[in-house]
């Protein structure tokens, strides 16, 4: 079974009054990249890529670097693939856009080997652990008026907390960074003030601060009983990072910027990390992600990965987070605090909700891990085409 096609699609769905802030920028759109690969049996696989960056970067690197190695060679062979495509771009691309577009032609020669197999992704890499994952709430991100009005932004917090807790959530994650840190602790407080003691919450700062200003947060998350507390510093702070870590009680996450086993190794080795966090469409795909897994076991360090984008990103981190062993590996492996969650982004995003034939839904504050082959998912046409800006194609 060869690669007879390679297409990508960048697609965008501007927010107009539903932007909101990250802690570094306005979301004035969500945009992500996907890859449609057809083989000459006619088997399809999706996947996705360039969910943090320009979507058309990717999409080039995709046609111009990758689709010419990629094109008749076997679809099943991911491995050999991955590496030859990764020896080519060593010298310019390890950290940068020829990953996030392999990462996206990865996940769907993926789904293309489920499908042949008639098996999800999961039973492929070596079978379930579960059935269901937790997922938790992603959100709590800045509204135009929250820059202008602290005391606004605290009463947008507490809404949107007994959102989440109305559609069943028992875990959250809130955004920190923007504002003021006196202002941003200040919301940090009414949401735990909010939700009670027995919710577990983290928060992420996009890499805000300082290694001062960051130790000073980490402590006052210490005393609100904050679950992590997510990039914290730039990521090319790495013994900064380690640093901290080494000052703070509160568990240090990262990762989602970070790229291949290589950048990960790096950030186990400094001991600058509690909680690894790759994302499947930037890192490397679903096959380096296994790699970055064996090392984080290998490390005793738990690996819950970021998910931004649309319904395919999360098909694939649902198929992945199935595999992951509980961290540590123990007698009793299925406690709770040791089993992986699913991050279920709860900010507007047309592309997450309409691309995919049947959205992945919440059941309480559970997801089934897709059983159909594959991704276990269909993409929706119309809304491909409805949402789509640009569209290339490779053959051989």
């Amino acid at each position: 079974m060869k690669i007879e096609r390679i297409e990508s699609f960048v697609v965008r769905a501007p927010l107009a009054e539903q932007r909101f802030y990250f802690s570094q920028r306005l979301c004035g759109a969500r945009e992500s990249l996907l890859v449609k690969v057809t083989t000459d049996a006619g088997t399809v696989g999706w996947g996705e890529g360039g969910v943090s960056m320009p979507a058309e970067h990717a999409a080039g690197a995709l046609h111009t670097l990758i689709a010419p190695r990629a094109l008749g060679q076997s679809a099943l062979a991911t491995d050999p693939l991955w590496h030859d495509v990764y020896a080519f771009t060593r010298d310019f691309g390890r950290k940068s856009t020829p990953i996030d577009a392999l990462s996206a032609l990865d996940i769907a020669l993926w789904d293309i080997r489920g499908k042949e197999a008639g098996k999800p992704v999961s039973a492929l890499l070596g079978g379930s652990f579960r059935q269901s994952v937790r997922a938790y709430a992603t959100g709590f991100y800045y509204h135009e008026s929250d820059l202008a009005d602290p005391d606004r932004a605290i009463a947008h917090v507490r809404d949107e907390a007994q959102q989440h807790l109305d559609a069943g959530f028992t875990a959250m994650k809130g955004k920190i960074g923007l504002l003021p840190v006196a202002d941003d602790l200040r919301r940090m407080q009414a949401l735990r003030d909010h939700v009670g003691a027995d919710i577990l919450l983290m928060t992420d700062a996009n890499h805000a601060y300082n290694r001062h200003t960051a130790a000073s947060v980490g402590r006052a998350l210490e005393q609100l009983g904050y679950a992590w507390f997510e990039e914290p510093l730039v990521p090319e702070d790495v013994p900064g990072c380690a640093a901290l870590r080494a000052k703070l009680t509160i568990p240090i996450a990262t990762g989602e910027t970070e790229y291949t086993r290589f950048g990960f190794l790096e950030l186990l080795r400094a001991d600058a990390a509690d909680i690894l966090q790759p994302d499947l469409a930037r890192c490397g795909g679903i096959s380096e992600a296994r790699r970055i897994q064996a090392l984080a076991s290998a490390f005793c360090t738990p690996v819950i990965p970021h998910v931004w984008g649309t319904g395919v990103a999360m098909a694939a981190a649902l198929q992945f987070l199935a595999t992951l062993e509980p961290t540590p590996h123990t007698a009793a492996p299925h406690a709770p605090e040791n089993e992986p969650m699913l991050e279920y982004d709860r900010s507007p995003n047309p592309l997450r909700e309409e691309l995919l034939a049947e959205p992945i839904r919440l059941d309480g504050d559970a997801v089934a891990i897709p059983q159909a082959p594959g991704l276990g998912i269909e993409i929706a046409r119309d809304a491909l085409d409805r949402f789509c800006v640009a569209r290339r194609e490779s053959t051989r």
